[in-house]
């Protein structure tokens, strides 16, 4: 273990991307006078005029910034940052690379960092498991196992599904509102969990507020969750028009992934083309059972796209 004892009261958020700044701003939004700090770890500059502005943003939060860079540094390095702080949040996502998670875990518990929220922010991990297709899930099956297979440190996995705004991007390809078409992955009954970053901050400020704690589990949360079926219907709705509906088979998404071996979407949409751990009633979910407002599909559409438009 790390010499250093983590300080209490003070919480890094690593990452200040789109789901680490919605983290930020919502754990600064419930921060009160109890003397808690709140810091977020950025790489060191690399362009400080570009990066004025997010600075700013921060410090007007009352946010104090560390440099460290997770793709570089070594496991010790890390474990010597993390070790000021009694929370660390990761949400960093994949950018480092691989194996990047599983160093990050590994630097906490040296740490002895107290209470860890891990970048489990998608898919359920345990339903899933190994050999996927996806070898980042593989990734953070791994990190699973060094959470369970410690004591010291006390872990909680949020589990989120796919960030909202991924429904729609265009090199994913399941909504094309452009073209008025929506892919269904495998089958037009499954379903898929959705939230958005916004949400994810919100929620996950509140799960770690919660008493008693919701220490060594995952805490599943929802926005929406849909079949193919319904996103078709609701987009539908949104457009005020028909659209045209298209069956990725598995056997056609397995093709696919296999000609295109360096494709991230390809793995991704045979990784996603599941009828179990991607999905998750929300009548189950945290935010359900505290009666937390969240954005569902439609009003993610409400907010980002004029009705009717999109064709063109």
């Amino acid at each position: 273990m790390h010499d250093t004892e983590p300080k209490t009261d003070a919480t890094l958020v690593l990452g200040a991307g789109e789901l680490g700044m919605a983290m930020l701003e919502a754990l600064a939004d419930r921060r009160t006078a109890d003397g808690r700090t709140l810091s977020v770890l950025l790489r060191p500059r690399q362009d400080p005029a570009a990066e004025e502005r997010i600075e700013a943003r921060l410090h007007s939060l009352g946010i104090d910034i560390v440099r460290a860079d997770l793709a570089t540094e070594t496991e010790d390095a890390l474990a010597a940052v993390f070790a000021r702080f009694d929370t660390v949040i990761c949400c960093t996502g994949f950018v480092g690379g691989p194996g990047t998670q599983r160093r990050i875990t590994a630097a906490v518990l040296k740490a002895g960092v107290e209470r860890y929220v891990p970048w489990q922010f998608g898919v359920d991990y345990d339903v899933v498991g190994r050999g996927s297709g996806q070898p980042v899930f593989d990734e953070q099956a791994d990190v699973r196992d060094l959470l369970r297979g410690q004591s010291r440190t006390r872990w909680t996995i949020v589990s989120t599904g796919m960030f909202t705004s991924f429904l729609f991007e265009p090199a994913f390809g399941l909504v094309d509102l452009e073209h008025d078409r929506v892919h269904a992955l495998g089958s037009w009954e499954h379903r898929l969990t959705v939230t958005t970053p916004e949400d994810i901050g919100r929620l996950t400020a509140a799960i770690l507020a919660h008493q008693p704690r919701l220490d060594d589990q995952v805490v599943y949360v929802a926005g929406d969750t849909v079949s193919y079926a319904e996103l078709a219907d609701r987009v539908e709705a949104h457009l005020e028009r028909p659209v045209e509906r298209v069956l990725w088979s598995m056997e056609q998404l397995r093709a696919d992934a296999a000609a295109h071996p360096g494709d991230g979407m390809r793995a991704y949409r045979l990784a996603f083309a599941r009828d179990t751990g991607v999905a998750w009633d929300r009548e189950r979910t945290f935010n359900a059972a505290q009666g937390i407002a969240v954005t569902d599909v439609a009003g993610w559409l409400r907010q980002h796209r004029p009705a009717g438009g999109g064709r063109g």
